[in-house]
């Protein structure tokens, strides 16, 4: 189901987007692209954020942009740093921990565009951030943020990359790796004095590479240390917002361990959704009136049911 699900045919009926770029820190920005109601201001806005290695363009993300904005939704498609083509947009990495960037996003549509109802979905990696973001503000989430949902997250970092070294998931681990390492690669030519290869080795998983490259260029001491402290697993008790957490129980990679799966199910903010099936953010069920995209459905339906009854 996962591999159905990443290449089975989508019909995309988005309007042209607006490219915006939004700054995260100094000297570091992002591209999201936008989608707008005739009023944006009476409308929720749906912050769709993806995966490792994906994009604004990740086949899920357009397919629940498209359900979101057919709803009355804004929609805000959001490039991790580096992704989408946009790694000349700052001299940083991208990984697991950097939740802030959402919240960054966040604030400036609240502060610029006085948004007033924003829901977050992430999908994987995204997941994890959009889950992480939610425990960070903890009591205190800005008070136009409505909605939280996660699809398939990464929420237990470790296990889910040790998951991926397993010979059942070689071929994900490959494609994962060889794109991470073509992606560093383009980060050295632009800013080679950052990013000094001495003393690299080849890297044969995922743990390796975020072992001699994200943790050494993000500021963690290891790999252990990235994986613990990026992990959104660590803060999900203190979500306070509305959220959804999917996830499928043959989901091929991502883990979820049984003190996580505790947390998750002992806080009444979140509802846990655990399926037989469903393989990676795939979730695919019978076409009946629609694309068979479940989990992309659940989402909109999720967020709907949590604004007022007025607006999309």
């Amino acid at each position: 189901m996962t591999l159905a699900g990443n290449f089975l045919r989508r019909v995309d009926r988005l309007p042209a987007p607006e490219e915006r770029l939004f700054s995260v820190e100094p000297d570091v920005q992002i591209l999201c692209h936008c989608h707008w109601q005739p009023d944006r201001s009476q409308a929720t806005t749906l912050i769709v954020v993806h995966g490792l290695e994906g994009s604004s363009q990740s086949r899920y993300v357009i397919g629940t942009a498209n359900k979101a904005f057919a709803a009355g939704m804004n929609v805000v498609r959001m490039n991790m740093r580096n992704c989408g083509g946009t790694e000349k947009l700052g001299p940083t990495l991208y990984h697991s921990g950097l939740s802030a960037d959402v919240a960054a996003v966040v604030r400036t549509l609240i502060s610029q565009d006085q948004l007033p109802r924003i829901a977050l979905a992430g999908f994987s990696m995204g997941g994890n951030l959009v889950l992480k973001c939610a425990g960070e503000w903890g009591a205190q989430p800005p008070p136009q943020v409505k909605a939280i949902c996660g699809i398939s997250p990464a929420v237990d970092l470790g296990p889910s990359a040790d998951a991926l070294h397993q010979r059942s998931n070689l071929l994900y681990e490959m494609k994962f790796l060889w794109s991470l390492e073509r992606s560093f690669r383009k980060k050295v030519a632009l800013f080679p004095q950052r990013y000094p290869l001495a003393g690299l080795g080849r890297t044969r998983s995922i743990r390796e590479f975020d072992d001699q490259i994200t943790a050494r260029f993000s500021g963690f001491t290891g790999a252990d240390d990235y994986y613990f402290r990026a992990a959104a697993a660590r803060v999900i008790e203190r979500i306070t917002l509305p959220t959804l957490v999917i996830h499928a129980h043959d989901d091929p990679f991502i883990r979820i361990l049984p003190e996580t799966r505790a947390k998750l199910e002992a806080n009444p903010n979140i509802t846990f959704i655990e399926t037989s099936h469903g393989g990676h953010c795939a979730f695919l069920a019978p076409p009946n009136g629609y694309d068979g995209r479940w989990a992309e459905r659940q989402i909109v339906n999720f967020v709907s049911l949590r604004v007022p009854s007025s607006f999309a």
